[in-house]
């Protein structure tokens, strides 16, 4: 086996780019792939390897344009309502259909609505008809010789029709680029086999990974034109990924490995590419997305893509979306971009071009990028972004309230329809989320804490907010701070649930927890929810009222900012016990044990609440299904659903 070498360099990104070219040319370059013959009725969304010549007119005879007679206008001339004009039929008048050829001798039709029948030999006309009027030319669309779709177009149902028309029934189209996806690592389970695992009761473990990398990036190759082969999860062992790429070389056009593309004991991507071929470049001065590879490998453009997800899918959007459109003889389009404001504060390291997924929606006239988590790894950041926002490699971040340029990744008009919510979590507004889309409108929510909520509202950068926030001093939810933060707002303040806070512990309660005091047992880890949330106000409003002093108690400083997440922390072992809700015990199949009731509100600026866009919004909290859907969550009551609390 050849000896590994560990290299990773800090490459600008377009220094990477044109040195991959470069790579690239050295190995004959790349050039729009040969042309292949298919039907027209699989032709759609290919591009065209030629020019599509009409090989016939349109239409190919003068044809009748409207139901009537076919007449010579001049025997029409002075016919009018009061002065009607005879024909006699078969000598000076032919009936015809919309589409039927035209008479020998005939240059007009003189529509059905302007002749009367008199008998079996003759009509009256009441309108005069110019030559050729209600008549389709020959050629009229399209002329036999002429240019019907240029090459380097992507055929839409409207050019397949016409090339139809002009007497083709297939086109020569570019063949599609062949690539070939390698999933690597020892680790990977197909999600098919997770899938029959799980039927049989023998779930993935843990150190296993559901590979699913391959299925966004096949996605993306298809969107992009290309012609995506996955292959099977590769162990991590030189021999035998070098065996996998060697043979993808001979039938693909490009070559993309996924994982192992950084420089640890087990990452051999680099160290193959290396040996086929030439690696260009190995680091990328870009966040999420460093450690990506680029080159050359038997002569093809080669890829190593890096396994966080969202490394891998901003790596391919950079890297392999372009040499895609190439290969097809077309220019990549550049996404739509728009201007929006920030809603919080970015930091960003230096010397990295960063690319932050954001959710986009209008307040106030003003259009909201609300970041999203930033971490390689989380997947659903990609499924919830609306748009992806560039912070500068030199640039030390973002201010709140600075205005950015967003690449939108979601259609505009979905974005304008969108209901902004920032504040605390509730699993109830994930459900109101599901009901609102279903009446027409998307509910984008950022889980900041119900402080974070209201400081939203206070900047405008929402529509509303979430809030279980408990004043100390009088046992009253919610309005006191309204009062205190928000006092030149009217707001409505909309009950949403009385939901029950408690211990979120594992199947059985192991540790036997019952009360509060239990936390600062001694070999007890508790994991905590984020400051300014109301649940860890309301937990510290209790452990204050009982004198326990936080410290005392093992993770208190371990921070979640969801009722799932603390849920997920306890199922996984990582802590024995977090506060939260029951609907979040019960989703993940832990034991809940009840210690506190709550109230949980909507705030709304009175602006939004009457606003058009909220309507649908108002309308399903007093929807049985929405109140039984939220009901069988678990842990809640909705008897009050909808209702506005005095502020």
């Amino acid at each position: 086996m050849s000896r590994r070498r560990y290299y990773l360099e800090d490459r600008a990104l377009d220094d990477a780019v044109a040195r991959f070219e470069a790579a690239i040319e050295r190995v004959g370059g790349l050039h729009p792939l040969d042309g292949e013959t298919v039907p027209l009725a699989e032709a759609r969304d290919r591009v065209t390897a030629a020019p599509v010549w009409a090989a016939r007119s349109v239409p190919h005879y003068h044809a009748a344009a409207m139901d009537g007679i076919a007449v010579r206008a001049a025997t029409t001339a002075g016919a009018t309502e009061s002065s009607p004009l005879t024909l006699a039929l078969g000598e000076q008048a032919v009936w015809v259909d919309t589409g039927d050829p035209m008479p020998p001798g005939a240059d007009a039709v003189v529509m059905a609505e302007h002749v009367q029948v008199l008998d079996d030999t003759t009509v009256a006309i009441t309108a005069a008809v110019a030559p050729w009027q209600h008549v389709r030319p020959m050629g009229e669309d399209i002329v036999a010789t002429e240019l019907v779709v240029p090459e380097g177009v992507r055929l839409r149902p409207v050019d397949l029709g016409a090339i139809a028309a002009a007497g083709h029934a297939t086109v020569s189209v570019r063949r599609r680029p062949r690539v070939a996806i390698i999933p690597t690592g020892t680790e990977l389970v197909t999600p098919e086999a997770a899938a029959e695992r799980e039927a049989i009761g023998h779930p993935v473990r843990a150190g296993e990974i559901i590979e699913f990398n391959s299925l966004i990036l096949s996605g993306m190759v298809e969107e992009w034109g290309g012609l995506p082969t996955r292959l099977p999860p590769v162990p991590d062992r030189q021999d035998l990924l070098r065996a996998v790429i060697v043979s993808a070389i001979d039938h693909h056009d490009v070559i993309v490995v996924n994982a192992g593309s950084s420089a640890g004991a087990e990452d051999y991507t680099a160290t193959v590419l290396a040996e086929l071929g030439e690696v260009a470049v190995h680091g990328v001065a870009i966040r999420p997305g460093h450690p990506v590879i680029l080159g050359v490998a038997g002569g093809k453009p080669a890829l190593g893509l890096p396994g966080y997800p969202v490394s891998a899918a901003l790596t391919a959007e950079l890297f392999l979306r372009p040499l895609l459109y190439r290969l097809l003889g077309l220019t990549p389009p550049p996404r739509p971009e728009v201007t929006a404001t920030i809603s919080r504060k970015l930091l960003s390291p230096l010397g990295e071009d960063e690319f932050v997924r954001v959710t986009l929606g209008r307040v106030d006239g003003r259009l909201i990028a609300t970041p999203l988590a930033r971490g390689a790894g989380v997947v659903m950041s990609l499924v919830r972004a609306d748009g992806r926002a560039r912070i500068p490699r030199f640039s030390e971040g973002l201010h709140a309230g600075a205005e950015v340029t967003v690449e939108l990744l979601r259609d505009q008009a979905e974005i304008e329809s969108t209901i902004v919510v920032i504040g605390s979590h509730d699993l109830a507004l994930d459900l109101l989320a599901s009901h609102v889309r279903r009446a027409g409108r998307r509910l984008s929510s950022a889980n900041v804490g119900s402080l974070g909520g209201l400081m939203a509202l206070k900047r405008r950068d929402a529509h509303l907010a979430g809030v279980h926030l408990l004043d100390e001093e009088t046992g009253e939810y919610n309005a006191s701070y309204i009062r205190r933060l928000l006092p030149d707002e009217e707001i409505v303040l909309v009950h949403l649930a009385y939901r029950e806070q408690g211990f979120l512990v594992a199947p059985g309660n192991p540790l036997g927890l019952s009360r509060l005091r239990d936390l600062a047992r001694p070999g007890v880890r508790f994991v905590n929810r984020q400051r300014g949330s109301g649940t860890r106000m309301l937990l510290d409003y209790q452990l204050r009222l009982e004198g326990i002093d936080p410290s005392a108690i093992t993770g208190y400083q371990r921070e979640e900012f969801t009722h799932m997440a603390v849920a997920a922390a306890v199922q996984s072992g990582a802590a024995d016990v977090g506060l939260g809700i029951s609907a979040a015990a019960r989703a993940l199949g832990l034991a809940f044990i009840p210690l506190f009731s709550e109230r949980y509100d909507l705030a709304v600026p009175r602006r939004h609440w009457e606003s058009e866009l909220l309507a649908p919004l108002r309308q399903i909290l007093f929807e049985s299904a929405y109140r039984s859907a939220v009901e069988s969550l678990g842990g809640y009551n909705v008897d009050r659903m909808g209702e506005e609390v005095r502020v």
